[in-house]
Formats: structure tokens, C-alpha cells, sequence
């Protein structure tokens, strides 16, 4: 087991350094020009492509990833993996049909959209969900998450020094991200995506080459398919026990189009990379980038949980790992799943890489981090502070307020983080939690935008309803998959808006609803060709590994 060397610390610094100074260079003002609202929240509309889908998946790749679904990929396996690959569908179907609509309407936050096509009274109500969850779930957990694998790495590993690396992380995410707004963070996430995938890649490359007692990395692959190839399986028969997480083929048809849709199309600090793209053929050939990078995703978030499997089962020609045992069981005997990943990097990886690697896996952390700071920021001051509370109207407090935002959440988050410690599953956690709020949230955005005749009555009771709707489903004696009670709730919630819309509507169509010409959708051929190649990498994925 090889511990923090002098050299790791100084890799780890020079990190901390570069990032830092790109974040506050990048944040400079022109001389005698004043940061306006559109510069602090939407980087002054002028990302191309490669810095939007980098951002993109900076801001999705954190800790609930290298290490949450790591530990899913240990108790589940390859299965877990749907998430980054059905995304990448997502993220081309979100382009294609979705951006057009938002830049077109000159979005800031997507509550904006909510009261152009419905009313103030329902986009507050959102906001202000959308402010809790990113506090509440999103926040907190890749806090603690984070902390924890930090705590694994450098610390002792008996939780010791969470709560020191909780308040290292914040203070790291808002030195930047407070200042600079979103042109900080999408600048430095172009650097973090590079060097998380260099680390995600080392990382899983080593473990590999230590599976085996005689080494190599192919040698190690070919083991861990031979004894885990239950592991390697996407579609989950009902007599697995994880079936209730990733209920077999629903996970195709069924609640994992819900949990993707929500969050590339609709959550704000993932959105909100798209929306400030130079122009709506740049956001859009952002999102296919993003998408070829989903697809690489679980070869190093997931495979290092499977590796990990492999190690604590030890079965015949695994090396033999002296208290690995100890390292992943508590103290009543269940096991620690969300240390898989942070306990490769602590046993396997060697000095100087080791500094990387936890470099790596820092700006995964801290660019989530900044990204949901930037738009609970952005949602707060665009959509309760400045319509509710503003007594200006050149918009000069908006920057300030805004920054006084980001303060804020993250000490609430900070104080919350601690108590997640008892989540044996923080990946999943994540998932449920944020699917009682996702399914009506997209109901309503899918029939706002392609339903004419939905009405503001149908819109607020259906969003209103999904809430109760989500709870009852989670409480109903026969168990249903949260996946299959998110696809559920997404329906009935449909289902409700249509009925209220039509007994409650005074004209044929809704008189707000948006006009969708068909040249609205039309695409450009690069854009074309990179859908088709990543349908066609997807239909060989899942082919080789159903």
C-alpha cells in the first residue's frame, strides 16, 4: 500500500494552483467594463463547442460517479452502466429537439421557460424545488462523497477527516466559482475533463494489472471477465438482487428515459453550459461531443467497482490483497461499497501517479461542485430574487446577490453533508431521491413544449399531484423499482395535466403554447453523422453485453 509521497503532494498542489489561476484570469474584466448578469451567469454567450461538452460531463462526472457508481459497480456490476450509456442517446435527443426551442427563447435558467410558456406562480414553485434539490441532494452528497474518498486516501479511513475535506472542497469550488460565475467554471472544467479522464484511465489500467499474481493488464481483464461474468451483464434477469434498482428491461423502455431526460434537458446546472453556447449549432455539436465521452465513462467509473469485486471475493487466481477484508466490511459485517474506488487508488497506485490520480479525482469533485453553485446562484437571483425582491432596474445588484447565493448554499451543504453517512448506496440515493421531484418536473416540460393545448391549471395541479403521486407509489405494499416508480409517476402525471388542460381550457390551443415550425429541428450534417455513429457504438454495446 503505497502512501502520499512528497511528489504526489507537490502534483496535487500544482493542481490546485492551475486551476485556481485559470479560474481567476478567466474572471478578469476589461478595463472600464462591469461584469453584467449575462457575462456572470451565461459566460457572456460565447462557448464553442469542445468547452461545452468538456463542461458537460465535468459537471456530471463527481464523486457520485467515481465513487457512488464505482460502489454500484461493485454490488451491481456493469449494469449501472446504462446511466452513462442511455444518456448518450439523451444528450442527442436533447440537441435535436430541446436547444432549438431554448436558445430560441433566450434562456437564463429553465424556470424562465416555465413562466414564458405557463406563468410566474409555477416557475417560482420550481425554482424553488430545483433550489432545494441541488442544496439538499445534489450538493451535500458529492460533499460528502468526495470527503470520504479523500478521507480513504489521505486520511486514516475511519471517517476521521471528513469533515475537514468537506470544508476543503468548498472553499476550493467557491474561490473560483464565486468570482468568475460561469466562465470560470466552463474554462477550468476543459483542463478538469482532461485530467479526469487521463486518471479514470490510470487508474483502471493499474488495478488491472494487479488482479492477477503474475500481472498485466489483459491478463487481468480476461480474469475478471472469466470469474465475474455475471458482473458484465446490462439487462438484469428478476431473480438478481439488485433487480429493484435496474429492473431489467424497463430499464430500455421504462424509468431510465425519465432520470435522463430530467437531468440533460432540463436541470439547470448541466443545461445551463448549452445555453450559453455561441450559437444553437455549437450547443449542439457540444452535446454530441458530450455524448462520445458518456460512452468512455464506465470503462473507468464502473469496471474499478467490478475490479474491486473481484479483489474482495478472491476467487481462485486473484491476488491475494493482505485486510482487504477489514478495508471494505462495518463494524456489523455489511459492506462498504462506495470505497471501491478510493481504496484502488490508496492500495495500487504508485508515487507521483498517485498525486494525479487524486488530482483527478478532485477536479471531478470540484467541478460539479462549482457547476451547481453557478446555477442554484443563477435560478435564485434570475427567478425569486430579481422579479421578487430587486428595486433596481439596471440589474447591477444581480451579480452581487448572485455571489452572496453561492456563499450561502454551500454553507448550508456543508452543515447537511455529515449526516449522509449512514447511505450504504450514495449512486442510488442520488437517483431515488431526486426521481420523486424529476417525473413531474419533465412531465410538464414535455407536454408545455408538445402539447398545444396544455393549460397553466393543467401545468400547476399536475406538478402539484406528482409529489403525492411519487410518495404513494414508494410506500405501496406490492415494491415497485424506483426506475418503474419514476415512469409511473412521469405517466400519471401526463395523464392528470391532459385531463385538467382539456375541462379547464377557454380556446382550442393554449394561447401561450409554442409554435414548432419543422425547420425548427432541422440539424447540421456534423451533428448528423456523430448521432448515427454513437446509435450504432450503443446497438454493438449493448449486443455484446446483454
Amino acid at each position: 500500500m503505497t502512501h502520499f509521497q512528497t511528489l504526489d503532494y507537490i502534483i496535487f498542489v500544482a493542481y490546485a494552483v492551475l486551476i485556481l489561476s485559470v479560474g481567476l484570469w478567466v474572471s478578469r474584466t476589461k478595463k472600464g467594463h462591469k461584469k453584467n448578469a449575462q457575462d456572470y451567469f451565461l459566460a457572456g454567450k460565447s462557448l464553442p463547442f469542445w468547452a461545452i461538452g468538456a463542461s458537460l460531463i465535468a459537471a456530471n462526472i463527481s464523486a457520485e460517479q467515481f465513487i457512488g457508481m464505482s460502489g454500484s459497480g461493485f454490488a451491481i456490476g456493469l449494469a449501472i452502466a446504462s446511466y452513462e450509456w442511455m444518456a448518450a442517446i439523451t444528450l442527442i435527443i436533447v440537441a435535436k429537439y430541446l436547444m432549438p426551442i431554448f436558445i430560441k427563447q433566450g434562456l437564463y435558467t429553465i424556470p424562465q421557460f416555465v413562466e414564458q410558456r405557463f406563468n410566474t406562480n409555477l416557475k417560482t414553485i420550481l425554482a424553488v424545488f430545483w433550489i432545494c434539490l441541488f442544496i439538499f441532494v445534489n450538493l451535500t452528497s458529492v460533499l460528502f462523497l468526495g470527503a470520504k474518498a479523500l478521507d480513504t486516501i489521505l486520511g486514516a479511513g475511519d471517517g476521521s477527516m471528513i469533515m475537514p475535506f468537506i470544508i476543503g472542497l468548498a472553499l476550493f469550488a467557491a474561490a473560483y466559482s464565486i468570482w468568475g460565475g460561469l466562465s470560470a467554471v466552463a474554462w477550468t472544467d476543459v483542463i478538469q475533463v482532461v485530467l479526469l479522464v487521463i486518471g479514470g484511465f490510470v487508474t483502471t489500467i493499474i488495478a488491472l494489472h494487479y488482479v492477477t499474481p503474475d500481472g498485466g493488464v489483459f491478463a487481468g481483464l480476461d480474469h475478471v471477465y472469466s470469474v465475474a461474468g455475471e458482473k458484465f451483464n446490462m439487462i438484469l434477469k428478476r431473480d438478481n438482487p439488485e433487480f429493484m434498482n435496474l429492473p431489467g428491461i424497463a430499464v430500455l423502455i421504462g424509468g431510465m428515459w425519465v432520470a435522463n431526460l430530467y437531468y440533460w434537458g432540463f436541470n439547470q446546472y448541466i443545461i445551463q453550459r448549452a445555453l450559453a453556447a455561441k450559437s444553437l449549432r455549437e450547443a449542439q455539436r457540444g452535446l454530441a461531443f458530450a455524448a462520445f465521452l458518456k460512452l468512455l465513462l464506465p470503462l473507468f467509473v464502473v469496471i474499478p467497482g467490478i475490479i474491486a469485486y473481484v479483489m474482495f471475493t478472491q476467487p481462485e487466481g486473484t491476488s491475494v490483497i493482505p485486510g482487504i477484508r477489514g478495508d471494505f466490511l462495518h463494524a456489523d459485517g455489511s459492506i462498504n461499497y462506495d470505497i471501491s474506488y478510493p481504496w484502488l487508488i490508496k492500495t495500487f497506485i504508485p508515487t507521483g501517479l498517485k498525486g494525479l490520480v487524486v488530482a483527478a479525482l478532485s477536479a471531478a469533485i470540484v467541478s460539479s461542485l462549482a457547476s451547481m453553485l453557478n446555477s442554484t446562484a443563477t435560478i435564485f437571483t434570475m427567478d425569486v430574487y430579481k422579479p421578487y425582491f430587486s428595486k433596481r432596474t439596471d440589474g447591477t445588484d444581480l451579480v452581487p446577490v448572485g455571489r452572496i447565493a453561492v456563499f450561502v448554499a454551500l454553507v448550508i451543504a456543508v452543515l447537511i453533508a455529515p449526516v449522509l453517512q449512514t447511505m450504504p448506496q450514495m449512486f442510488q440515493y442520488i437517483q431515488e431521491y431526486t426521481g420523486v421531484v424529476s417525473p413531474g418536473i419533465l412531465a410538464v416540460f414535455m407536454m408545455g413544449l408538445f402539447w398545444k393545448k396544455t393549460t397553466t391549471k393543467g401545468a400547476i395541479i399536475g406538478v402539484l399531484a406528482s409529489i403525492p403521486i411519487a410518495i404513494l407509489l414508494k410506500v405501496l405494499p406490492a415494491e415497485l423499482p424506483f426506475l418503474d416508480q419514476m415512469m409511473y409517476t412521469c405517466l400519471l402525471t401526463m395523464a392528470t395535466i391532459v385531463m385538467v388542460s382539456l375541462t379547464t381550457a377557454k380556446t382550442e390551443d393554449d394561447p401561450k403554447a409554442i409554435p414548432l415550425p419543422r425547420e425548427t429541428f432541422i440539424t447540421g450534417k456534423n451533428f448528423n453523422i456523430s448521432a448515427y455513429v454513437i446509435l450504432m457504438i450503443l446497438a454493438v454495446l449493448y449486443t455484446l453485453f446483454w
